[in-house]
């Protein structure tokens, strides 16, 4: 898949509640092993670990020439010198974000299943706009992003468009010719041994 022309970009998640400990050597091997475009660390935590872990993350991305950012904390990225945040209420704090970080740090924003929440953000500067969960969860509401959202954005809208949550082999192929990142996370760290897990879905 990666192979092909206009094929996504791998976005990767950084496991949540993840010690700073343990986290540096997996997303080494990780980074060392795929091509990643941009890494995204959860938000959940103490800003202590949160902080020991954007700066872990940072080391190890930056060294790879990978972006960071971190949900939602537009201070604790400016504080540990990452590349920008990944809003997680839409298009609401798009414009906040961007008057505090600058024009030349990273804004995304994740906007569930809502072409309308996705058309405002991106309207509102965000560098990217993320659609999930794509496949069946539990987590959130319950509504999925399907495929006809994607094609609809890869046609109309320039913003690049992530896509993200519950992903399987099946999924990521149907989304691959109309995602420009593909986010993943959950689907590799929850697996004995993550480099081997993301191979099967990164082919």
């Amino acid at each position: 898949m990666t192979d092909q022309p206009n094929s996504p970009q791998l976005y990767l998640i950084t496991p949540v509640g993840a010690a700073a400990s343990t986290l540096g050597p997996m997303l080494a091997d990780v980074m060392d092993r795929f091509p990643v475009a941009c890494l995204r660390i959860p938000g959940a935590g103490s800003e202590d670990e949160l902080g020991r872990i954007a700066d872990l993350a940072r080391e190890i991305a930056h060294a790879r020439d990978v972006a960071v950012v971190i949900d939602d904390h537009v201070a604790l990225a400016q504080r540990h010198g990452l590349d920008g945040v990944h809003l997680t209420d839409g298009a609401r704090s798009v414009r906040y974000a961007r008057k505090e970080l600058g024009q030349d740090a990273i804004v995304g924003a994740f906007c569930g299943a809502s072409r309308h929440d996705g058309m405002n953000a991106a309207e509102a500067g965000a560098d990217y706009v993320s659609f999930g969960p794509c496949g069946a969860s539990a987590l959130g509401h319950g509504t999925l992003a399907e495929l006809d959202l994607f094609q609809w954005w890869s046609e109309m809208i320039e913003a690049p468009v992530v896509a993200e949550g519950a992903l399987t082999p099946a999924l990521i192929g149907q989304l691959a010719p109309v995602s420009d990142f593909i986010a993943l996370g959950p689907e590799i760290w929850s697996e004995p041994d993550p480099v081997e897990a993301l191979g099967h879905l990164w082919r």
